[in-house]
Order: structure tokens, then C-alpha cells, then sequence
């Protein structure tokens, strides 16, 4: 069952796109994690908490069509925001005892600090509490509030590894129950180790990253080994092995703590080696890879890359202007918001100019 749909929801500023037209929906027992600018998310929490209007497209929380302010839509959705007021002067567990009767939360408060890992704190004040400690308290308000849909702003920024624990296991506990989370997050490693069900939203619109898990790559992996041998009956041995070109080489893995991230080749803007280690820049982000640039430069050539410099290779596709700056230093610039410039060494700006047939 979806408890939030977002039909073609757009927004613009007088002089930019902060977001075009996207659809997503989150289900229950669903964690989705939105990596997003700061001036995205904060129109995307405008409108979840009904300070701005849906100006243009389409938003239901469990069926109920919001078109304009959705302040009828907060009982059912709790939100976990980066400034959040809180009541300093109280103690933890007095916090947690307001909230209870606020919500008409029916269960003891103590189970509840024990969940977020603050039953030794209950009788100390807010005030006197560590950041991490008081983002728990936090996190306790949402599993008293007990919403169908719970919307977290970076939820652990600057925050210590016990509270991130807790936080991951709370959306663990919360999907399980039937809950729908939504992460939103300008960091990539938040996002992937709370869910393998990530998104990008930016002024080009929504992209999905194609994601694995170890326990997932291993089930792939012994699938792909069964067909493979199905197929080696069937087939003679030259065409398994171009069967087998096709597959590899399709999608580029990186991998970021323990998730694997499986990228198309046109959403690299460029491969960058340093000090051994190979990077893969997309929409902003480094991602490592195993593979070394030389073995990229090769897979990624068909694909319009070039070897502009011994340690770099370049999406051709998004280069916007080649720059001299004196007679042996060039520079490729990108199209992209940060204008990202990419070396040029001089050898390969003789190589470029004789494949764009330039003299």
C-alpha cells in the first residue's frame, strides 16, 4: 500500500530550476532516501509541512489528495527536522511523558527510552544532554507520535556512532511495523546505510542509483552463474563469451560502505586517479572503484570518454568549453552548476583537436 505519492511536483525560481517534474512513491514498510541539495529539500519540507503551497502537480499521503496548503496531512506524518524546538528545561523522561499525552501514546515511556538508548539519562534535563543524545530524544518523539508516514531531515548530522546505530535500527523497527520513511539528505553514506532505496533529485529531475547489498549481489551472482550454464548447453562457447562482454560491461560498480553502486556509463562525468585509488565523479559525488583507470579508459572509450590527462578521463559528453590558459596548460570545462574544470595536457589537446577534426 503507498502512503506517500508524489505525482510531476515541480518547482522553479524566478531565475532557476530547483527541481523539474518527478514521481515517486514510498510505501509501507519502506525506508527511501532523497539525496538532495539544501534549496530542493527545503521546498520539498515547505510543502510535506505545509508552509508553502503545491504550486504546480500532485501530492497524496495515504490517498488523500493534498493540491494546496496540507496541513490536514500532519497527524499522519511526523517530521524530523535539522531546528526543531525543543524544551530544554525538562528532563528526558518529562519530554517523553508530555509527548506521551500529547499523541495518546498508551504504551510506558520507560520502553521508549530504552529503544533510543536514554533510560540512563531519564532524569537529567535537555539542556545538559550531548547533541547526539538530545537528537535521540528526537527520534523517541517520533516513535510516541507513532505517524503512517515519518519524514527525516538529515537525521544524523553530526551525530555519534551509537546514535546512528540507534537511528538505523528505529527505521529498521518502523518499516517492519508497517511505517513509510523518507530520508532526506545531502549525504550519500547516510543514505545508503539506512536503505538500498536511494534517489537523486536535482535541477535535472529524479534519478534512481541501481544498488546492491552483499546478501543481494550473492543471490544475482549464483542466478547469473545457473543461466550461465544453461546457456553453455545451448550455445556454442564464442557466443557465451560475448554474452558474458555484454554483462560486465554494461554497468560500472562502486561500492560505499557495504553497498554496491551500479552506474551507466553516461552519468559519469569523469574518472579521476589519485595516489592509486580511482574515483568516479557523478552530479558532484566521488564514488571509488576497483577498476583502475587504464582498464576504465578502455571499457568507457565506445561510450565517448577520453584520457585527457595521464589521470583523468572525460565524459566528452559533458564537456562544454576547452580553455587555454597559457601555451602548454588547458583545461576542459563541464556542464554542470559548479562549472567543474577537468586538466588538459598539452599531447592530448593535439589528440582532441584531430578527433573533432579541429586544427
Amino acid at each position: 500500500m503507498t502512503v506517500l505519492s508524489i505525482r510531476q511536483l515541480e518547482s522553479y525560481t524566478e531565475h532557476s530550476v530547483v527541481f523539474p517534474a518527478f514521481t515517486m512513491e514510498v510505501s509501507r514498510q519502506e525506508a527511501v532516501a532523497l539525496h538532495t541539495g539544501m534549496n530542493a529539500r527545503a521546498v520539498l519540507l515547505g510543502i510535506l509541512t505545509g508552509k508553502l503551497p503545491v504550486a504546480e502537480g500532485e501530492i497524496r499521503i495515504n490517498g488523500h489528495t493534498y493540491t494546496g496548503h496540507i496541513r490536514q496531512a500532519v497527524p499522519e506524518t511526523g517530521f524530523l527536522l535539522l531546528e526543531q524546538g525543543e524544551y530544554t528545561r525538562l528532563t528526558v523522561k518529562e519530554n517523553l511523558r508530555f509527548y506521551s499525552k500529547l499523541y495518546g501514546y498508551g504504551r510506558p515511556v520507560e520502553e521508549v527510552m530504552r529503544m533510543v538508548r536514554l533510560d540512563a539519562k531519564a532524569g537529567v534535563r535537555l539542556s545538559a544532554l550531548s547533541h547526539s543524545e538530545r537528537k535521540r530524544v528526537q527520534y523517541a518523539r517520533l516513535i510516541i507520535q507513532d505517524p503512517q508516514l515519518l519524514v527525516c531531515e538529515e537525521p544524523d548530522q553530526n551525530v555519534d556512532n551509537e546514535t546512528k546505530l540507534v537511528f538505523r535500527r528505529l527505521v529498521q523497527q518502523l518499516c517492519d511495523s508497517g511505517k513509510a520513511v523518507l530520508i532526506l539528505t545531502g549525504n550519500m553514506e547516510t543514505a545508503l546505510s539506512i536503505t538500498n532505496r536511494v534517489y537523486r533529485l536535482d535541477e535535472k529531475g529524479l534519478q534512481s542509483f541501481d544498488i546492491q547489498g552483499e546478501e543481494d549481489q550473492a543471490e544475482e551472482l549464483a542466478e547469473a552463474e545457473l543461466d550461465l550454464l544453461v546457456i553453455a548447453e545451448e550455445e556454442a562457447a564464442e557466443e557465451i563469451e560475448q554474452t558474458l562482454q555484454l554483462f560486465r560491461f554494461e554497468k560500472i560498480p562502486t561500492r560505499m560502505n557495504d553497498k554496491i553502486i551500479l552506474f551507466n556509463p553516461p552519468e559519469i562525468d569523469y574518472v579521476e586517479s589519485s595516489d592509486g585509488q580511482t574515483q568516479l565523479s557523478i552530479g558532484g559525488e566521488l564514488y571509488p572503484t576497483a577498476f583502475k583507470i587504464n582498464e576504465l579508459e578502455e571499457r568507457l572509450h565506445s561510450y565517448g570518454f577520453f584520457r585527457c590527462h595521464r589521470s583523468y578521463l572525460v565524459n566528452l559528453q559533458k564537456v562544454r568549453e576547452v580553455i587555454t590558459f597559457t601555451r602548454n596548460s588547458y583545461s576542459l570545462v563541464l556542464d554542470d552548476a559548479a562549472k567543474t574544470s577537468v586538466p588538459l595536457s598539452k599531447t592530448k589537446m593535439a589528440e582532441l583537436k584531430e578527433m573533432m577534426g579541429l586544427k
